[in-house]
């Protein structure tokens, strides 16, 4: 049976519980040491004590209620933490949504969640202003971080909503089974899922993972790439950092290989980040910058993948420049985050891990029995931080939450030693000749090539209907086309790959498509290929 159920001792939660009051509680003879450094501000745990607990009393003055949601619409920095843990404390489910959206995104958005106010950042004003328009949905307050621009009546900025209100003394009184806060899925078709958590399963990721396998501390300085409205960038920047006491570093602007090395080597407040978390393009991206900061410049003790499968030339070739390990793992919006990595102690290049101890994983055929180890399979977990259902697509629940396990639409193989591998997402899978080629192996192969920066693979019906494969690749710069052709990429995976995995066509591009997490959008380059 192609299943794991490790063993974890953690004490159980009482039924009485709120995230936020815990987070505070758990700091709470810390007052004077920073929490959140951003680019104009540094905020300590006792600051942000006071200002969760006003904001919180704020929102009750507004007339929101328990369990009525307000928008969270905010870039990074020192403002986010506090919007949130605010609205979570006063028993109110914020709804954190990523910042890179249209006005029709944030428009259906806010009819979706029926958000009775929303907390903004200034430069974001404007397009929440255009989806306002667009929406028939009635917002009583707009709460605007840092504005950019005079406030209109109906608008209050962040620090005056603050000051009005003394600190609410003490939390709703809500359960670990409550609701605590949206996440929308970052999905390639379709509209976004509100995907709903519960108070508890922040608690149990940060548990099960921020402590248990990446050993963090109160002595580390955190810094995500990923932002906090991702489910990832949330653990990494919010709840794993806080859990233990420790500083998290927050970043507004995109996470450029500039802008994250300005981090990294202690060009904001001096702080050198201890542990970092990115994602496998931007590691990518990272590497092949001509201004890579040397290892010495850095105090790197531990960096985290996740978002997509590190390829394994990535991962060796960040080891051998800072002398750290990339610490590779899987996790979903669904299930708040990583339920299978690597360890910092063993790191298996080329494999996302072993199942995270206190959630249970398994590989199913298309008939839903087990596979065997080696064989490609759908996964499956079962663990304590799964998401309460998609709000209002019941269809969608059932899908994906079925009888305690959670569907991740992805393929993965066991091997012989326990580890996983990532095989693609289930709809990315391509059967060619009659077998599995997984897309992410290809991809993974080109990218070992030295002039290769990016590459995505497809499948596309020849003449007669057949699936073949078709990759898309991005070079490095200053790579010379001319001396890169699609017959020598074609070669050099036949000589890593058996060779009906080759790609048969190979078309070169500027830049690939991708969601706000980095995630290559193959369904866009399908799109592409077919015209459309």
């Amino acid at each position: 049976m192609n299943t794991v159920t490790p063993v974890v001792a953690v004490a159980a939660l009482p039924a009485a519980f709120n995230f936020a009051h815990h987070l505070l509680t758990v700091n709470a003879g810390r007052a004077a040491k920073a929490a959140f450094v951003d680019d104009v501000a540094t905020l300590s745990y006792g600051a942000l004590d006071e200002r969760v607990r006003r904001v919180a009393a704020g929102l009750r003055a507004l007339g929101v209620k328990r369990e009525e949601r307000v928008l969270l619409l905010m870039q990074d920095g020192c403002d986010w933490p506090v919007a949130f843990l605010g609205a979570i404390y006063a028993g109110v489910v914020p709804v954190a949504v990523n910042t890179l959206l249209t006005a029709d995104d944030y428009a259906y958005m806010l009819e979706h969640s029926r958000a009775q106010a929303v907390l903004v950042s200034g430069a974001l004003l404007p397009a929440l202003t255009a989806a306002m328009v667009k929406s028939d949905h009635e917002v009583h307050k707009v709460v605007v971080s840092r504005p950019v621009a005079p406030l209109h009546p109906a608008e209050v900025e962040f620090e005056a909503f603050l000051q009005a209100h003394a600190p609410l003394a003490k939390p709703a009184a809500t359960g670990a089974d409550d609701p605590g806060f949206w996440l929308y899925s970052s999905g390639s078709t379709g509209r976004p899922k509100g995907t709903v958590h519960s108070q508890a399963n922040p608690w149990w990721t940060c548990e099960l993972y921020g402590k248990a396998v990446l050993g963090l501390t109160e002595a580390d300085v955190c810094f995500s790439a990923a932002k906090l409205f991702f489910a990832y960038g949330l653990g990494n920047g919010l709840s794993f950092p806080m859990a233990v006491g420790a500083t998290t570093l927050l970043m507004g602007e995109r996470p450029t290989p500039a802008a994250t090395f300005r981090r990294l080597t202690g060009g904001v407040g001096g702080l050198r980040p201890t542990v970092f978390f990115g994602a496998p393009t931007g590691f990518a991206g990272m590497l092949a910058h001509p201004e890579l900061p040397a290892a010495a410049d850095v105090a790197l003790r531990l960096v985290s993948s996740a978002g997509e499968a590190l390829p394994a030339e990535i991962g060796e070739r960040f080891k051998r420049h800072f002398g750290v390990d990339i610490v590779d793992g899987i996790g979903s919006t669904e299930m708040l985050h990583i339920f299978i990595s690597n360890r910092p102690e063993r790191v298996r290049y080329g494999s996302t891990g072993w199942a995270v101890p206190g959630y249970e994983v398994e590989l199913r055929g298309d008939d839903g029995g087990a596979v065997p180890d080696g064989e490609p399979g759908d996964l499956y977990i079962h663990g304590p931080s799964a998401a309460m259902m998609y709000w209002g697509n019941r269809e969608k629940t059932r899908d994906t939450f079925q009888g305690g396990w959670t569907k991740s639409g992805d393929k993965y193989i066991r091997n012989a030693d326990g580890s996983y591998t990532y095989g693609g997402r289930s709809d990315d899978m391509l059967k060619v000749s009659g077998i599995y080629v997984s897309p992410f192996e290809v991809e993974a192969t080109l990218v070992q090539h030295p002039a290769v920066l990016e590459a995505a693979v497809i499948g596309v019906a020849d003449a007669q209907g057949l699936t073949k494969t078709k990759a898309f690749v991005v070079l490095k710069p200053g790579a010379d086309p001319a001396q890169v052709t699609e017959a020598d990429l074609k070669a050099f995976v036949k000589d890593r790959l058996a060779p009906y995995k080759y790609p048969r066509a190979i078309e070169f591009l500027a830049d690939l498509p991708k969601t706000a997490t980095g995630k290559i959008q193959r369904f866009k380059l399908r799109d592409k290929e077919a015209g459309r």
